[in-house]
């Protein structure tokens, strides 16, 4: 029997996935532990094996594509199953599977609807694409209703893009004939809004025929070219709104256009619209040249203006990136951060890491020394290796602390378990060990979940001081700036010394000043000394 595989967790903070790469297709035979696809999660591309076996029968998600957690992934069953009560969620199989079309040879298909052609006075209304940067749109309102008289002009409803809500007009006369998204759900750009047609029209029909031609007449939006020069074009759209202006004259433009002239401070009532009906589009703008000022008696010399072409690129977030924002907002907005400063000296620890790393296979950075001395600090003030709950507050007896490390798409936090136990050399070993694997993306879920304390280093970069923003759900996070050569005080002589800033950042909820500036100078001298912390 067949059996549905969806989007699988496959890190705390997943919230979907993005199909980097299929190992297998269709068609191909799959035994249980045979890699199925490579997966994007928020935090590393990682391998998905198969717990089934069987013939994959449906690929829901391409090469990619994202899709949340539980989305349907794939299909396996036995070969030639039907499956179409699968994919369309059906309680029995449909007379026609979808899957069937590379199955069964051309000559075979029997199926009507199939190659139903749209009939004459029929439209489908996509989606339509409202704003430059528009994806998806939410129907906001709808102001007609199924069974509803539509005449070409007439208000079908009210939708809302990434940027505002605007009204889209029917380019059909008709009868409303069915509505594909409902008030308040949101669908991608050239998703089925609606169809408009003759009373008594078989819908079910046109929802499930595949055209053999391309439709006769197409609403602008729905386009990302004109077909002639004077046609409607994909910035022309439907929701067009008038600009009033302080004469009360009304000018048509399209949101695309009202946003380039108000950047560009092109007065609207100067342009030609060549738009349906004179409305002003993009290419109206862009092509705009302002008639020349007239000279004035008190005009003495000209002023030379710099002239340069406007540019920019965006670039779709990936998970990483997405999750990233999510989890630093939800933190920054929600604990309430304080942050305490201190310097310092680090000519023991420069000393003391020439000695051990002079030692057979042995290499110890500055930073594995700090992390070693907050796992020693955390030990002796728990209430920083805490964790707020809401009604009470969660004592580690625990210490982990997490190592963070940049890498292409953004930053992750792999997981020292049990710091405290382990040896100045351990800790460097594993910190490399999980760096490497963090830039090459193959940190596990457990490598990354479960820290008590964050240290975030920036040194290596010169950076001398910075502020981190806490790790929920610890309750502080180090950040470490560069060791600086200058001129220091010492036995009341100014020499040259070495010093380094640390800034802690703590959850006010749980760590209160004084505790953490306790912590502060515990760490202080674990470092300073960094022969207490090898007994």
């Amino acid at each position: 029997m067949a059996e549905i595989i969806n989007m699988p967790r496959l890190s705390d903070t997943m919230e979907e996935g993005t199909v980097a790469k299929w190992l297998k297709q269709v068609g191909d035979k799959v035994e249980e532990g045979d890699i199925l696809a490579e997966i994007e999660t928020d935090k590393a591309t990682m391998e998905f094996e198969s717990f089934q076996e069987g013939t994959l029968l449906h690929i829901g998600i391409q090469e990619g594509d994202g899709a949340p957690v539980d989305t349907l992934l794939a299909i396996i069953g036995e070969e030639g199953e039907d499956i179409s009560a699968l994919i369309n969620g059906a309680s029995a199989p449909a007379e026609t599977p979808e899957v069937a079309e590379e199955e069964t040879p051309a000559e075979e298909t029997t199926s009507s609807e199939a190659t139903t052609e749209i009939p004459e006075g029929v439209e489908v209304v996509k989606m339509p694409r409202l704003s430059d940067t528009m994806e998806e749109g939410t129907v906001a309102t709808w102001l007609k209703k199924v069974g509803d008289k539509v005449e070409e002009g007439d208000i079908l409803a009210e939708i809302e893009t990434d940027k505002a809500t605007m009204e889209f007009e029917s380019f059909y006369s008709g009868t409303l004939l069915y509505v594909g998204i409902q008030e308040g759900e949101s669908s991608p750009v050239d998703a089925v809004l609606a169809v408009i047609g003759p009373d008594g029209t078989d819908v079910d029909a046109i929802l499930n025929s595949k055209p053999a031609s391309a439709p006769k007449k197409e609403a602008p939006a729905k386009t990302d070219a004109p077909s002639a020069p004077a046609k409607k074009e994909a910035e022309t759209v439907a929701a067009t709104a008038p600009v009033n202006t302080n004469d009360g004259q009304r000018v048509f433009a399209s949101p695309l256009a009202k946003k380039i002239a108000s950047e560009k401070g092109v007065n609207l009532t100067q342009v030609k619209g060549t738009g349906d009906n004179g409305r002003i589009v993009k290419k109206d703008v862009e092509n705009f040249v302002p008639a020349p000022a007239t000279p004035t008696a008190s005009a003495s010399a000209s002023v030379a203006v710099p002239v340069g072409q406007e540019g920019f690129e965006e670039v779709k977030n990936n998970q990483m990136r997405k999750v990233i924002a999510k989890r630093l907002g939800e933190s920054k907005f929600t604990a309430p951060h304080y942050y305490l400063n201190i310097e310092v000296d680090m000519d023991n620890a420069k000393a003391s890491r020439v000695q051990i790393n002079s030692l057979p296979d042995t290499k110890v950075s500055f930073n594995d020394m700090v992390v070693k001395a907050c796992a020693m600090a955390l030990i002796k003030h728990p209430q920083i290796n805490t964790s707020w709950k809401g009604d009470t507050t969660m004592f580690n007896k625990h210490v982990h602390v997490g190592v963070a490390v940049a890498v292409e798409d953004g930053l992750v936090v792999p997981v020292l378990k049990f710091t405290d136990q382990m040896a100045l050399s351990q800790i460097g070993g594993s910190v490399r060990e999980l760096a490497g694997k963090a830039r090459n993306k193959k940190l596990t879920p457990a490598e990354m979940e479960g820290s008590t304390f964050t240290v975030s280093n920036l040194g290596m970069f010169g950076i001398e001081s910075f502020t981190s923003i806490i790790n929920q759900p610890n309750s502080a996070i180090l950040s470490v700036g560069a060791i600086i050569e200058k001129p220091v005080v010492k036995d009341g002589q100014i020499v040259v010394g070495n010093t380094m800033k640390l800034t802690l950042a703590c959850d006010h909820r749980t760590v209160d000043g004084a505790t953490a500036a306790q912590f502060l100078q515990t760490l202080k001298a674990f470092i300073e000394n960094p022969v207490t912390m090898l007994a």
